[in-house]
């Protein structure tokens, strides 16, 4: 319908969990990709082993939810250890000037 604009929700409209919402899906992205990796290379049997137990639902969503959460919390914590950092391409530091190496004269 032309004319209705469609607001985001409260939370999302926050560029703090936005960041972290997209950093988690991502993280996700690769653990999903990862073991679905592994159980096609099928390392060590990894995929018989999963497959020929009588629940693999149950393994198959353990081994995922480590995945999930080791790579999720990793994209999310760089994401926000990189917020400080500039996006130009200048390779001055960053901290303030003089306090790398100060001249201390004693006498």
């Amino acid at each position: 319908m032309p004319g209705i604009k469609r607001r985001r929700p409260k939370l999302l409209r926050t560029p703090l969990f936005r960041l972290l919402a997209i950093n988690l899906a991502m993280g996700t992205a690769l653990a999903v990709f990862l073991v679905g990796g592994l159980l096609w290379l099928d390392p060590g049997g990894l995929r018989h082993l999963i497959f020929t137990d009588r629940s693999p639902g149950v393994a198959l969503g353990l081994l995922l939810f480590g995945f999930v959460v080791t790579f999720g919390s990793t994209a999310m914590g760089s994401a926000i250890m990189a917020m400080g950092q500039r996006e130009a391409d200048d390779d001055e530091p960053h901290g303030p000037r003089g306090l790398v190496a100060q001249r201390v004269d004693r006498r």
